[in-house]
């Protein structure tokens, strides 16, 4: 740390520069690339069922692809731009390079880690996926039938020549760059050609057990090209053959103050997304430099963009195996979550109270079949949703068509901009609106991250508001494989609050007050940074203070200035994010009182909550908003409180407690920005909070 910093530390008053000094601040991008060498760990952990190992490798993979369509994209952006450098001081420039390096040790553990460790022992537990090297001539004759019969028809191989330009390579394709020799039918003289793997073709292939003698024996597309691409040049001469795969930017960049009708303008530019800037090169380690740099010049990167594989570039596409192989012995045992009970009737179950779940420990059943009874209850006026994330087949979707067609007054607001989800929702919106359901686009510029479900319900002479708000979306796969927190209600104030949000949505509405829930970008900001003053405030006065907080990712810098000033006034702040965190843990005198510590394991954390201690009388909340910069100031959250006593003590105790007694899960965040996995003192038995859930609430 500079001498700004240690002059900081000798004051107890926060000193508002040394606050501001870059030296506080980790890099976001930075964070969240290191937040995949956690992910790879899962790989490495022999405690891990073999095929979740496979799985987590993968995730790790297709994490990647996405920072790179990106995060690194947007530093792309920074720099084409001239955007001045982030909290933490590093220049655009500098960052894409740092990124660069740091992204080439990630891709070469995940090859070492897949060639040194996963593939032989999958191959000891019977599970083979054979090198072009180790075919014997049964499964070769087999593989050139299959190429000829499977995968040659759909191929359009294309030579370069002035007539033939380099073609457009679409986004995270598998291509094959082929040098060749001598002459055409037509006497041109060959020299580079590229075949193009269609989406169409498998890019894992089963062999079948009579020829290959396993039961389990598996061949990459890829190296099925390789083998055989000399047929699609007959009478020339195949050189070599290298596989390349290019990533490019995702981001799609809408001009608010031009766009007439968002539906029409995402929809022109989903079409070119496939084409955008390349980010990234990723090549057979053995290509020739000359060829490599044809690749570079034609996708206008430099040579710190290429990464060299030694194995399939599309490495993440292994995780097809996963699903074709029936081996529970290879597999985390299956878990059956847990059931609400109660009344048959979920509209006279959330009269007796609150409903808290607790996802995917808790079933995510009692919110589709809510939805389902309204749609056909006859007392239920109106439902409105806000839908980020569907699912592919979405029953909530079914059951909103179907509350539109009984005379329901259905609102439902897309978010048409949720990220790789744009087209699947545009397709969901087009069905909603021809089944009568008036959908919403949200407000332009800002995206609907909020999950919300109010439903308008006539009991007697009085409409009763029920409501469900959640951190995470309205989608049943990911409610299995994520943990999120969802509240259902018919708390008159809070019903209110999301009818106001809902008016505000689908209206030209003013900014509005309410009662019980913060609302980004109004409310929630201001809200976070005044409650966590009031704990510097109390411990400034020798009152019980503390903080502690389950989030996504941290980097709003004035959040983040505010918990330092906190840590300084004494208050005890533990901070549990999964991914990108900005904040420097341990810095002696400013921020010596917080630690952070990031969860990583069979489930993937996503529920936020925040826990503010209030001598005594806490404020505790769910939200769907990260402290992030976008969440917080340029998306629509809620964040809504758990005002039943005995619910927020099970929230405290599920969530928060109980992950920070994980030892062996849990990564700790030094001060010098590495994390150290936490690993059971001599005299403490290992404790996982997620295998701890599964325990007490799925037995």
């Amino acid at each position: 740390m500079n001498a700004q910093l240690d002059k900081s530390a000798a004051s107890s008053m926060p000193d508002p520069d040394a606050l501001r000094d870059p030296a506080m601040y980790f890099n976001r991008e930075l964070s969240q690339l290191d937040f995949n060498f956690r992910v790879l760990a899962q790989a490495h952990d022999t405690l891990v069922p073999l095929l979740d190992r496979l799985r987590f490798l993968c995730i790790s993979c297709t994490n990647l692809d996405e920072f790179f369509e990106i995060r690194a994209a947007t530093v792309r952006h920074a720099i084409d731009f001239g955007m001045v450098p982030a909290p933490d001081g590093l220049a655009p420039t500098a960052a894409l390079k740092q990124i660069h390096d740091r992204a080439a040790e990630l891709v070469e553990a995940q090859y070492r880690c897949w060639n040194e460790e996963l593939r032989p022992a999958l191959s000891d537990a019977g599970v083979r996926v054979l090198s072009r090297d180790a075919w014997t001539p049964e499964q070769s004759n087999w593989l050139r039938t299959y190429f000829r019969d499977e995968v040659l028809p759909v191929l359009s191989p294309l030579g370069l020549d002035p007539a033939h330009p380099f073609p457009k390579i679409l986004n995270k394709s598998l291509n094959i760059v082929v040098v060749l020799k001598g002459k055409d039918a037509f006497g041109r003289v060959g020299h580079l050609a590229i075949v193009r793997a269609p989406r169409s073709l498998p890019r894992i292939i089963q062999l079948p057990q009579e020829v290959s003698g396993g039961k389990y024996d598996f061949v990459f597309l890829s190296s099925v090209l390789s083998v055989f691409v000399d047929e699609l040049f007959p009478g020339m001469e195949v050189k070599g053959a290298y596989q390349f795969r290019v990533t490019r930017n995702s981001e799609l960049i809408l001009d608010d103050d031009e766009m007439e009708n968002l539906a029409l303008a995402l929809r022109d530019e989903l079409i070119g997304r496939g084409y955008l800037r390349a980010m990234r090169l990723e090549i057979a380690k053995d290509c020739p430099k000359p060829i490599v740099q044809t690749l570079l010049d034609n996708f206008d990167l430099t040579e710190n963009a290429v990464y060299r594989i030694d194995g399939p570039v599309n490495l993440n596409r292994v995780s097809q195996i996963y699903d074709l192989i029936a081996r529970p012995d290879l597999k985390f045992a299956p878990f059956v979550p847990r059931s609400l009970k109660g009344s048959d009737s979920m509209f006279e179950r959330i009269a007796q109270g609150d409903v808290l779940m607790h996802h995917p420990f808790d079933s995510f059943a009692p919110v589709l079949e809510l939805i389902k009874q309204a749609a056909n209850d006859p007392n239920v006026l109106a439902i409105k949703q806000t839908l980020y994330r569907t699912g592919k087949d979405s029953g909530i979707v079914e059951c909103l068509i179907q509350a539109a067609r009984n005379g329901k007054d259905v609102t439902v607001v897309v978010e048409l901009r949720a990220r790789f989800d744009e087209e699947a929702n545009l397709g969901l919106a087009d069905r909603m609106q021809e089944a009568g359901v008036q959908v919403v686009y949200g407000v332009v510029g800002f995206k609907t991250h909020a999950k919300m479900l109010l439903i308008v319900r006539r009991e007697g002479r009085k409409l009763r508001r029920y409501v469900h708000l959640g951190t995470g979306n309205y989608h049943s796969g990911t409610a299995r494989a994520y943990t999120d927190l969802g509240l259902i209600t018919a708390d008159p104030d809070i019903g209110n609050d999301v009818h106001l949000i809902f008016q505000q949505l689908s209206g030209l509405a003013p900014a509005i007050k309410l009662k019980r829930l913060l609302q980004s970008p109004f409310t929630l900001h201001a809200g976070v940074l005044q409650r966590i003053e009031r704990e510097a405030d109390l411990a400034r006065d020798g009152k019980a203070a503390r903080i502690i907080a389950k989030m996504n990712a941290l980097n709003e810098p004035r959040v983040v200035r505010a918990l330092y000033a906190a840590s300084q006034a004494g208050v005890k702040i533990d901070l549990i994010i999964r991914g990108a965190c900005t904040l420097r843990p341990g810095v002696p005198g400013i921020s010596d009182n917080i630690r952070v510590r990031s969860i990583v394991g069979r489930l993937l954390e996503h529920s936020r909550v925040y826990l503010f201690c209030n001598d005594g009388a806490p404020d505790l909340y769910c939200a769907s908003a990260d402290w992030l910069e976008r969440n917080l100031l340029r998306r629509v959250e809620t964040c809504f409180p758990i005002l039943e006593p005995d619910l927020a003590q099970r929230v405290r105790e599920e969530a928060l407690d109980n992950y920070l007694a994980d030892n062996s899960n849990a990564w700790e965040l030094r001060e010098d920005g590495s994390y150290h996995k936490c690993t059971p003192g001599p005299n403490e038995t290992p404790y996982s909070a997620q295998n701890a859930l599964l325990a007490k609430l799925c037995p």
